[in-house]
């Protein structure tokens, strides 16, 4: 039988404190470049569903909006 180790906190660094989270280029993920901002930004307001209006317009030949993005399933790649 396998007993399953818990979830624990990170262990503590040298400081006493637990590490920092980094993201994929090593920097501190609070910390962004202005582009980066506008990069997500963007992303934030393409990743809604189409206005009620536009289903009218088309006779609902466009029913959703095809390009729909999950924050966690889907990453942004920047």
């Amino acid at each position: 039988m396998c007993i399953r180790k818990s979830w624990a906190w990170p262990a503590p660094g040298p400081a006493g404190r637990a590490a920092i989270p980094l993201g994929n280029s090593g920097l501190i993920i609070s910390h962004k470049s202005f582009r980066t901002k506008q990069k997500l930004a963007k992303a934030k307001k393409q990743n809604r569903p189409i206005p009620q209006w536009i289903r009218l317009r088309t006779d609902n030949t466009i029913r959703y909006n095809a390009k729909r993005r999950h924050w966690r399933k889907t990453r942004l790649g920047i």
